[in-house]
């Protein structure tokens, strides 16, 4: 017959310390002797006016720990930055068999023209230079303007109107752009609606004409408010200042005048009539 038996709660405190022992290890470090400079992506295509970004990984595989100063060798005028953690470096103190993840990020110039643009990139000690050869394809750029087929950014209105505001979205890029959306930021209670309000595609060199319906509400009081329209797509957006100047209506003045006369009137009335009493 089998012998009966429990678990013991020395059994169970076994079962369960040994696997939390082996997460709270620190990962083994990896001395090979064989530092290391890679990315996962190369090349990288992105218009003139956007980050080329790259994902690099540097491992120190000597036995000791070392500085890696980074150099990189760019087409004139470009940019370029190193992050670690979210933290621009231009350098980085490593221990021995370590590895960090690097971030490398990559301006053009906006003079650059479309082409495939070599980006060497080296991480340098005292004893080892480790070569990370970059490659950025520019496709072109971006450019949305948002203007008035005049220049004019002014326009006068009289309270509780309607006013049409001619703009023009254009295209200062070499790429198309894609799904323009109109906007508006204007005075409390006003109201603007744009036909059309949205532009499926516009390509380079091309614009398209916008009218904006402003709505002045009743009783505006009479001065200068600024109104702001803008064009926006995912690669960029472009602005519109306008200076509003609002007057009272002809109408409104003459029942003002009206009404002044009136109380005159009435004025003069109560004094004749009871002015010698």
């Amino acid at each position: 017959m089998l012998a009966k038996f429990s678990l013991t709660p020395l059994f169970f405190l076994f079962l369960f310390a040994c696997p939390l022992a082996l997460c709270a290890q620190s990962p083994a470090v990896n001395i090979d002797g064989k530092s290391g400079f890679t990315a996962k992506l190369m090349n990288i295509e992105a218009a003139t006016n956007e980050i080329f970004r790259y994902n690099a990984s540097l491992h120190n595989g000597s036995g000791k720990p070392a500085v890696f100063e980074f150099k990189s060798n760019l087409p004139i005028g470009w940019m370029i930055s190193y992050k670690v953690d979210g933290s621009q470096v231009t350098s980085l103190n490593m221990d021995p068999g370590s590895t960090r993840d690097v971030s490398i990020e990559v301006n053009a110039t906006a003079s650059t023209v479309p082409g495939k643009y070599k980006l060497p990139v080296k991480a340098i000690t005292a004893a080892d230079t480790l070569s990370l050869n970059l490659e950025a394809v520019v496709k072109g750029s971006y450019g949305i303007a948002l203007t008035t087929p005049t220049g004019k950014l002014s326009e006068e209105l009289t309270s509780g109107s309607h006013k049409e505001i001619h703009l023009e979205v254009k295209n200062t890029g070499t790429l198309p752009l894609n799904d323009i959306e109109l906007s508006s930021q204007l005075p409390s209670n006003w109201e603007a609606t744009f036909e059309p309000s949205k532009v499926k595609q516009l390509e380079p060199g091309k614009n398209i004409a916008i009218t904006a319906k402003l709505k002045v509400p009743d009783k505006t009081i009479a001065g200068d408010y600024a109104a702001t329209f803008t064009a926006t797509n995912s690669n960029g957006n472009s602005q519109a200042a306008f200076r509003m100047v609002v007057t009272t209506s002809l109408l409104s003045g003459w029942i003002g005048i009206l009404v002044i006369l009136a109380a005159i009137s009435l004025v003069y009335y109560l004094i004749r009539k009871y002015g010698r009493r």
